[in-house]
Formats: structure tokens, sequence, C-alpha cells
């Protein structure tokens, strides 16, 4: 049973109904326009959400080592330097221009992250077959930073435990998934 409830969020852009478990409808929505602006909303907060988390992670953990800010430093310098050499944690020191191009980068590739996940979560709102999809594409994304550097920047590995960048993965994973179940309670998977 659908009830019609009009209710407008600060995070929607357009007017949404919700069925009676609370899942997000487009039967207000007259054109796909608002559906579509809705869902690249969904999509940059979520990414801005899973890069936030992954980089308070980073930040905490370069603080408690006595280097804060060594990662997006030795990020940036690895990806925008690439001449330079790595320099382990007590020798590499902070550059802000390196902070502020990487976490630009970050930014643009998790906002795309959760574009991707907000399109995945929308269909299988609708067939629950999609669901797969959902866990694929978190495989990937929980993998696809250590298969990287492993091929391309081992020595950012060398400096950087991989175990960290796990962990940082599955953090930002689960803030995106908490944000996609709150918006969406009605996503289900089928065996």
């Amino acid at each position: 049973m659908e009830t019609r409830r009009a209710c407008y969020h600060r995070h929607d852009v357009a007017w949404s109904d919700y069925d009676a478990q609370g899942a997000m409808t487009d039967s207000l929505a007259g054109s796909a326009a608002p559906r579509r602006i809705r869902l690249t909303a969904e999509g940059i907060t979520a990414g801005i959400i899973g890069g936030a988390t992954i980089a308070l992670w980073f930040l905490i953990l370069d603080t408690v080592r006595g280097h804060p800010l060594f990662t997006p430093t030795l990020l940036g310098t690895a990806i925008f330097r690439r001449a330079e050499p790595i320099a382990p944690p007590g020798t590499l020191p902070v550059s802000v221009p390196m902070v502020l191009l990487f976490t630009m980068l970050h930014a643009l590739i998790f906002i795309g992250i959760g574009e991707i996940a907000a399109l995945l979560v929308r269909l299988a709102e609708r067939d629950a077959n999609y669901t797969f999809g959902i866990v694929l594409f978190l495989v990937i994304f929980l993998s696809g930073f250590l298969f990287f550097t492993m091929i391309f920047a081992v020595d950012v590995l060398d400096v950087l435990s991989w175990q960290a960048v796990f962990a940082g993965n599955i953090l930002a994973v689960a803030a995106m998934g908490l944000y996609f179940k709150r918006r969406h309670p009605n996503v289900k998977m089928l065996p």
C-alpha cells in the first residue's frame, strides 16, 4: 500500500512521495528531470560522505603517527610530481598545494563512485536482481585502489600500509551504505 505524503528534505532537490516503508517513489515527479537531479544530488552526497570518511581516517592515522597530512601529501606528490621519489614519513614535508590537488582529485573520484552507487541503488530499488551489481561494485571499489597501486605505484604501498588503505575503504563503503540504506530502506537482495 502506497501512501502519498509530500516531503521535502534539505538534501532533496524536488518533492517526492514515500511509500509506507519510507522508500522514495517518483510518482509526484512529473518528468524525468527532477528524478535525474535527485539521483545526481544523491550520488554527490554519497561520494562526499565516502571521500570525507576515508580522508578523516587517514588524517587520524597520520596525526597518531606524528605526521598530519602525510597521506594526501604523499599521494599528491606521487600523482602530480612523478619525477620526485617517494619519501618516508619523516622526510616528506607537508605540501599544501599537493594536499589541495589530491583532495580535489579524491573528491572528484568519490563523487563519480557515489554517482555509480546511486544509480545502482536506484535500479536495485526497482528490481532486487540489481542488488548483486551493488555487491560487485563494492568489491571492485574496495580492491581498486590496492590493485592500481600494486601495478602502477608499488612504492606508495610500501609507505602506506595496504591494511590501512583497506580499512579506510571499508569505512567509506560503510558510511556510503548507511546513507543509501537510510534513503532507500526497501532495497533487498535476492539469494
